[in-house]
């Protein structure tokens, strides 16, 4: 539906990285106008304590989430919440009649036995998960625009999906070769603090973590595995090896993965499934030549940027995706599919390109 007018939005969990990209750019959005902002461990206290950079900007206060009361408020609702605390407000807000956007994990995975075997938490609201969508515009964007609820991917699955997604879907790739290898900035870890990224912890420092073990492997290989039963070889079930890393800048991400080719593929046959896989779409940007990506290029933007070389000598195609983990991984993302809920451009409020250097 298309919306004329302002729409009220409210942000829950709004006090972390996550909700100070969603508020940061919500800001810029000219048919917005932000309602309410949650925080349990800043009620009370104003948006500036917490986030300096929005003072004089945004007025608000956190207050306490009561997801009746936010509703009354908002028309559409971000949750920025931590992983398995978004069961209950997402199924609140929608018994009020209300939009949501949740960024959690909580309603992303389609089987809600996987989901508890990942999160060690029983999936409460079943018929909720069953409707959700999984906020890739790239790969569901007709579903995202009728939906009443958008599970926000993570922001390594959005680098290893859309990086993967046109050598899925074309079949030209053995699905269970597939090798990620990931490395984020320290943001995506999340405000909170802890040991690991404590400063003399984390600079000058790279450590691989969660091997084979990350919570993000079964979001991967559920999108990449609805590509493939598309492509006309009906490959088998996909599986990654996946491996994440912590490198020690704020943020970013640079996503290398690899992949076997079923036949010989030049890299202008390869980038050319790229290029007609990903022809429309303003926030996807191929590299030419011998440039790879560099999640530089995207620090606060919307864009992703995607490098494809095909290794003639050893039969594998290496891809290289980079992107900014707060923005096209989280809060930018979430606006995108929120515009599509709306019926808004799909870009607006997202076209500002990233800062340099």
């Amino acid at each position: 539906m298309g919306m004329t007018g302002t729409v009220t939005v409210a942000v829950a969990g709004a006090s972390g990285y996550t909700g100070g990209e969603l508020l940061r750019l919500l800001l810029g959005h000219p048919r917005v106008k932000i309602a309410a902002v949650t925080s349990e461990k800043s009620a009370g206290s104003p948006v500036a304590a917490s986030f300096p950079h929005l003072a004089s900007v945004l007025s608000l206060s956190f207050e306490a989430l009561a997801p009746e009361k936010i509703a009354k408020r908002a028309d559409v609702i971000f949750l920025a919440l931590p992983h398995t605390k978004s069961l209950e407000p997402v199924a609140a807000c929608l018994a009020a009649g209300k939009r949501v956007v949740d960024l959690s994990a909580d309603y992303r995975l389609k089987d809600p036995a996987l989901y508890e075997t990942w999160y060690q938490t029983p999936h409460a609201h079943r018929d909720l998960l069953r409707e959700a969508v999984y906020g890739l515009p790239e790969l569901h964007r007709d579903a995202i625009k009728t939906a009443r609820l958008v599970a926000s991917p993570g922001c390594y699955p959005t680098a290893a999906i859309l990086q993967l997604a046109p050598l899925v879907a074309t079949g030209v790739v053995l699905p269970d070769t597939v090798v990620i290898d990931a490395k984020s900035g320290v943001s995506g870890a999340g405000r909170s603090p802890a040991l690991p990224y404590h400063f003399p912890e984390a600079h000058e420092s790279l450590e691989a973590y969660k091997i084979g073990q990350h919570r993000h492997i079964p979001e991967i290989e559920q999108e990449l595995g609805l590509l493939s039963q598309r492509s006309a070889t009906k490959a088998d079930t996909v599986r990654v090896a996946f491996t994440p890393h912590l490198v020690p800048m704020n943020r970013g991400i640079l996503s290398t993965a690899y992949c076997r080719l079923r036949e010989p593929l030049g890299q202008d046959e390869v980038r050319a499934l790229y290029a007609s896989f990903y022809k429309d779409e303003w926030f996807i940007r191929l590299q030419s030549g011998n440039q790879s990506a560099n999640p530089r290029h995207v620090r606060g933007s919307n864009f992703c940027d995607l490098a494809v070389f095909a290794d003639a000598r050893s039969g594998w195609v290496i891809t290289v995706a980079a992107l900014d983990n707060l923005v096209k991984g989280a809060a930018g993302q979430a606006i995108q599919a929120m515009n599509l809920m709306l019926g808004f451009p799909e870009d607006m409020g997202l076209r500002s390109p990233g800062i340099f250097p």
